[in-house]
């Protein structure tokens, strides 16, 4: 065989290009495909498909969000089944009003989009007490969520358009007092009962499990005396603040990075300014907007001849009515603060003292420039606290970067736990005990984190012993951990849990007790209603609970109020059961005047809100929306809870 493969060398050369490259080409081209896909899609929007790449991406960059806002955010429950699927429910919202945007052919204007980012209040919290916006803070911010100034400004802008969309409905809801008033009374409705209770700790003394019972009670039940696996760890956490230690500022870059930024650290320009603003109405035909020039012209002439006059022209004929009364003052404002590039344009081509004339969307203006405040330029030892901790915090940021693959990769490969790594980046090795899949009560950084958690119990962990790989924790934060011990879930023995079995044991048999004879009583009462041994009537309402349980105050409500007086049965659960008699239903007292009023109004932006959801509902089925994912169950702890 082999001398045939020898003499015939040719021969097999082309026989294997034949064989391997058309099983390259399909192959590799359907990998690349796949690769294409990004995964399965989960939802549909007007024919465009949301893949679970997307869903995840998202997904991710939304926790990001939340957890810069809140620091302590239980990470159990932003990363919760629940809560991705509220991401995509809110994706799919998004999409639905992105393409009836475009359908209607909403946009938002340059100055509309001005005015929605000067009322940000993040944005806002980045302004200096000189009203400057810290640019480089607003993008080192947008950087840790992947985004440019421009990629967020257009993100605002198509959220400002999706607004519209729905603004039109929420923006015009109107509930008369009457509507509101039928509501409101059945809503607050009141009923007068009368209650039975067969509470489940009065039949306790009645239950005496054998030990036969407790043991077939733990066999049937193991379930509910679990102890779940649990592991000791050792684990190191890389991020800003310890690469930023590190840091050793050389006294020549500190000068170096002054001569570079001095200028760009003193600030912008700025320039007072006051107007005259000449309305036209948007769309107003060419005539109108020509005699409206033509009186802005007047304006200005009248300004030039006369400067000291201005401020007299603007409170007679300016239609800004807020600038008006101050003389048509405009007050201090840098390059990008002004509603209209056009204007600020004008405005950055004059000199002090000189008039010119703009046209923006609201109309035309008269406007003159009143001062002129240069940036003021620091001396280097006057700035040099705030360059040298902002020359740190940007070496630590490129440190950080270099050193993240060097940590992944460093960690992978550490044979002797973490010595050799933390001597490495100068790390702490921190340890933790009782660790579970759940984060425990009171736990922080990455012991709350699900992704770290999982890299902690996954098989090459648990099994091999190995150290975790580098999981992002945060932005800017890296953790990686091993096992030191580890317990693997077990049930308990019935010796270590006998009395808690016992507990459960006649906690469910007195519940059972109590339900069986609340509902002979309730039986019997029926039937004859003058035996019926009940407590005082009192009065309930959704608003006046009493002391009484909710799912009783829920059944007398639910009542037919045509067929009372009526007795009903309450399943209390755990706590027992109740036999509740409803005598009659009471109208609802009038409120206060205040009261009343503010009644109105939110019972108007309930129904606001319900016809905004009626007309999105009508728009997911005009663009087809479709979640393909089943939505998951809810929680034990919710469902109870309910």
């Amino acid at each position: 065989m082999f001398d045939f493969v020898r003499k015939h060398n040719r021969i097999m050369q082309v026989l294997l290009f034949i064989l391997i490259v058309p099983s390259f080409v399909l192959f590799g081209l359907e990998g690349y495909n796949r690769y294409q896909e990004r995964g399965a899609t989960v939802a549909k929007v007007d024919g465009r498909a949301i893949t679970q790449s997307d869903w995840d991406n998202e997904h991710k960059n939304r926790i990001d969000r939340l957890r810069e806002q809140m620091p302590t955010l239980d990470a159990k429950l932003a990363d919760s089944p629940q809560a991705r699927f509220a991401t995509l429910e809110q994706m799919v919202r998004d999409r639905v009003l992105v393409a009836a945007a475009a359908k209607g052919r909403l946009t938002a204007s340059d100055q509309r989009l001005a005015r929605e980012l000067q009322g940000n209040e993040v944005i806002a919290s980045l302004r200096g007490p000189d009203g400057r916006l810290d640019m480089d803070a607003y993008k080192q911010m947008l950087g840790r969520q992947g985004l440019t100034p421009q990629m967020f400004e257009e993100q605002v802008r198509e959220e400002i358009a999706q607004r519209q969309v729905l603004g039109g409905v929420t923006g015009t809801g109107l509930a008369t007092p009457a509507q509101a008033s039928v509501s409101l009374g059945a809503f607050f409705e009141r009923r007068e009962v009368q209650v039975g209770r067969f509470d489940a700790s009065a039949y306790q003394s009645k239950v005496n499990p054998t030990p036969a019972e407790i043991e077939a009670f733990y066999k049937e039940n193991p379930q509910l005396f679990q102890a779940p696996e649990q592991a000791a760890i050792e684990y190191l956490v890389l991020d800003l603040a310890s690469v930023q230690k590190s840091i050793a500022v050389n006294e020549q870059d500190l000068k170096t990075y002054y001569e570079q930024n001095a200028a760009r650290m003193a600030g912008q320009e700025e320039r007072r300014t006051s107007h005259i603003l000449v309305q036209v109405p948007k769309g107003a035909p060419a005539a109108e907007r020509e005699k409206a020039k033509a009186r802005a012209q007047e304006l200005l002439e009248a300004a030039r001849k006369s400067p000291q006059a201005f401020a007299e022209l603007a409170k007679k004929n300016s239609a800004d009515t807020v600038s008006a009364a101050n003389g048509g003052d405009l007050d201090w404002s840098a390059r990008g603060g002004y509603a209209s590039k056009a204007l600020e344009d004008v405005v950055f081509g004059l000199k002090k003292g000189e008039l010119g004339l703009a046209e923006t969307e609201f109309g035309w203006h008269v406007v003159t420039v009143t001062d002129v405040r240069a940036p003021q330029q620091r001396t280097f030892e006057q700035m040099r606290p705030e360059l040298e901790t902002q020359l740190r915090k940007e070496q630590a940021q490129r440190k950080f970067a270099e050193s993240a693959d060097a940590f992944s990769n460093a960690v992978y490969e550490a044979s002797d736990g973490f010595k050799s790594v933390a001597e490495r980046f100068k790390l702490e090795v921190r340890s933790a005990a009782n660790v579970a899949r759940t984060p425990a009560p009171g736990a922080s950084g990455p012991l709350v984190n699900p992704k770290f958690l999982g890299a902690v119990f996954s098989p090459d962990s648990v099994e091999k012993k190995r150290n975790t790989e580098a999981v992002e924790i945060a932005p800017g934060q890296l953790a990686s951990a091993r096992i030191t011990q580890y317990s693997p879930a077990r049930t308990r023995p019935l010796a270590e849990v006998q009395d808690e079995v016992r507990q459960r044991l006649v906690a469910t048999r007195s519940a059972e007790m109590a339900k069986k004879e609340g509902q002979e009583k309730l039986a019997a009462w029926k039937a004859a209603p003058a035996g019926a041994n009940l407590s005082a009537p009192t009065v309930v309402s959704r608003s006046e609970q009493s002391q009484l349980p909710p799912e009783v105050v829920e059944a007398a409500l639910r009542a037919d109020p045509a067929a009372l007086p009526q007795l009903t049965g309450v399943d209390l659960g755990p706590q027992g059961y109740a036999v509740v008699k409803v005598n009659k239903s009471l109208p609802r007292e009038a409120p206060a005047a205040p009261v009343a009023q503010q009644e109105v109004a939110q019972y108007t932006r309930l129904w606001t809100s319900a016809e905004g959801l009626a007309y999105y509902n009508l728009l997911r089925e005009r663009f087809k929306a479709q979640i393909l994912v089943p939505r998951p169950a809810p929680e034990t702890g919710a469902t109870a809870q309910r």
